[in-house]
């Protein structure tokens, strides 16, 4: 029998470890500069805990079994842990709260799709307690810093805005309004123009929101014509106010497009909703996505008590993949600098206390010991091909020989 992981999971090797953890270095030092600090919170939470925002289904959780009747589950996701322990644990902090992290998130995919992924590294920040169209712009913002930083090719942001869609929904009748909503959502144009609308105007209205997406100044245009409730015209000059802060930089403007047919089927996100995409080999990738919640916090508060928040999360493996055809990444695993050869079983203790020395002088350092008791011809091409830059050999009541 051949061992393998479990349909769904996977091993890393020590090159991909390398350069996934640079990615996650990289993005942990963008965070830091913007004052963002780490939170780890846990990788198993209450079943109830998970579904309380109301994003995440049942089939979603994959679900733990243990001798307490509690229901658990690992982490899909982790917004709702942050912010469970933001309101629990942190009330005596000074506000607002800029928390970051970098974990793994589990993920049961759909019954129809054995083998597909279980297990995803996220890096990413929540912004807590602080509402705004400036908190909007900082969050923009930093996500553009991180993709920069990396040197991801070709990435643009797809910004949407939950309440100015749902405002722009209003007019439709509630059960015909929630079959736009999931169209818009799922993106199935041949549906929607299939539904039973009233009247021909609902209909025309239901396309022109499919097609709301391209030049933040076309769109826009497009809804300044369009009759709006009191709620839609603020969520409109708040985006048009977000635009503008955003694109402070003459020189060099954020890559934008927005898109108010970008929604989800349930209410989670209450403001900006947004996604990450690069592109490499002609196939796009999402690489992260985010949004304002002002009502996830009041759902762990004990009073009730909402406050704002937002925040984005990016998918560590779809930076990878962005970065695999350029020279951005390491291109092997860390190279040992020294290895210490002991000449005879006489020179062992010689050669570890030499290579602790090594050690002991400079932290950096990596060293090791040659186990195999090798020819120095052995030992020199077992050098060259792994990338050991100095032989280092012991022999018994004598000094170290370097080359």
């Amino acid at each position: 029998m051949i061992h393998q992981p479990p349909a769904g999971a996977r091993d890393l090797l020590p090159l991909e470890v390398v350069q996934k953890a640079w990615i996650n270095d990289t993005l942990q030092q963008v965070f830091g500069q913007w004052g963002y600090q780490r939170i780890v919170t846990s990788t198993i939470e209450r079943l109830d805990t998970l579904k309380a925002g109301g994003a995440i289904e049942d089939g979603t959780v994959i679900q733990l079994h243990n001798s307490s009747s509690e229901p658990l589950g690992l982490r899909p996701e982790l917004t709702a842990s942050v912010a469970r322990a933001a309101v629990t644990r942190m009330t005596d902090t000074s506000y607002p709260q800029r928390l970051c992290y970098r974990a793994n998130v589990f993920r049961n995919p759909p019954s129809s799709h054995h083998g597909r992924q279980l297990e995803f590294y996220q890096a990413g920040v929540e912004l807590l307690f602080s509402g705004g169209t400036l908190a909007d712009a900082e969050i923009l913002l930093l996500v553009a810093d991180c993709l920069e930083k990396l040197q991801i090719p070709n990435w643009y942001l797809i910004l949407g805005d939950a309440g100015l869609t749902r405002s722009l929904l209003s007019p439709f009748p509630d059960d015909l309004k929630q079959e736009v909503r999931h169209c818009l959502a799922t993106l199935d144009f041949v549906k929607l123009e299939n539904l039973s609308y009233p009247n021909e105007e609902l209909k025309q209205r239901a396309t022109l929101l499919f097609n709301l997406r391209g030049k933040p100044e076309d769109v826009l245009s497009k809804v300044q014509d369009l009759p709006l409730d009191e709620t839609g015209k603020s969520c409109l000059n708040n985006l048009k106010s977000l635009i503008e802060l955003v694109n402070y930089n003459e020189v060099k403007s954020l890559p934008l497009i927005l898109d108010l047919s970008l929604i989800q089927t349930f209410d989670y996100y209450t403001g900006i909703i947004f996604k990450a995409v690069g592109q490499t080999n002609n196939q796009l990738q999402n690489l992260g996505q985010g949004g304002r919640y002002d009502q996830l916090l009041g759902v762990y508060h004990p009073q009730n008590k909402s406050a704002p928040g937002i925040g984005f999360s990016l998918n560590v493996g779809a930076l990878h993949r962005c970065l695999l055809s350029t020279d951005v990444l390491p291109q092997k695993p860390n190279s040992i600098d020294y290895l210490v050869v002991a000449k005879t079983p006489e020179s062992q203790i010689q050669a570890l206390k030499y290579a602790q020395k090594l050690r002991d002088d400079d932290k950096s350092l990596r060293v090791t010991i040659d186990l195999e008791n090798r020819n120095e011809e052995q030992i020199t091409k077992y050098a060259q091909e792994n990338g050991i830059k100095t032989i280092v050999w012991i022999e018994k009541g004598k000094g170290p020989i370097i080359n």
